[in-house]
């Protein structure tokens, strides 16, 4: 299953993993027509996927989502926690309300999604990736609360690792700029390339491929890789 499947990065990772073989759970919540259009792709090259609807932010669909999918699916392979919001909250304007709510979908659907799933993926020594975000190792004055539920993700990622090996694998990946903000412009996008030591931006696709080559790395646990252009290692 991918949450977050019916438009940008969730999309892609349904689509590159269906290529792999995967039949896919296409979750999503607000964005049907998208999840439509996600189903599609992967049926128009012979994969298989199914939509799930649920509103992350509430537990109770959490895991009624859960049971579905491992009553459906029959089995889970693989759970890819994508869904997530990020709102530009610069300090002296966040609300109670913003940060309930990206602390709720960040990081809270992502914990007791895992830990719902954790009988089904331990019976198939299945695996799970996260996506944090390169946000988790920097300070972006504008994206404090965002930052810190995606270095909660980090955190989660190394703490389930631990907890439930050796049965479930539990990695994560970090993308850097991949897909710009709604309203950014190509001022700000230009900066960002000429200031990423691969000097272009990333793309959904990048995102994809690790997702690929973590769900089969199985050597692999409790690492978070960083899909970023090199920008963690700028001086």
């Amino acid at each position: 299953m991918v949450t977050g499947a019916g438009r940008r990065v969730g999309r892609a990772i349904a689509i590159a993993l269906a290529r792999e073989g995967y039949a896919i759970a296409v979750h999503y919540n607000a964005s049907e027509s998208g999840a439509r259009e996600t189903v599609s792709a992967i049926e128009a090259e012979g994969g298989a996927a199914a939509m799930l609807r649920a509103d992350l932010m509430d537990v109770s669909q959490v895991e009624r989502l859960a049971d579905e999918v491992a009553t459906e699916q029959g089995r889970v392979d693989l759970l890819v926690n994508s869904a997530a919001v990020m709102t530009r909250t610069p300090i002296g304007e966040l609300t109670v309300t913003q940060w309930d709510d990206m602390t709720a979908l960040n990081v809270r659907a992502p914990l007791f999604l895992s830990q719902r799933l954790a009988p089904a993926l331990r019976a198939v020594h299945g695996n799970i990736v996260n996506i944090a975000d390169l946000a988790a190792f920097e300070t972006w004055p504008a994206y404090v609360p965002h930052s810190m539920t995606k270095a909660a993700i980090v955190q989660l990622t190394r703490g389930l690792a631990h907890a439930l090996a050796p049965e479930i694998r539990v990695n994560a990946v970090a993308p850097g700029v991949v897909m710009l903000p709604e309203g950014w412009d190509e001022r700000q996008a230009e900066h960002l390339r000429c200031t990423t030591p691969l000097r272009r931006l990333g793309s959904a696709d990048d995102v994809a491929g690790a997702v690929v080559y973590l769900a089969g790395a199985a050597y692999v646990t409790g690492e978070t890789l960083l899909v970023d252009g090199g920008r963690h290692i700028r001086r």
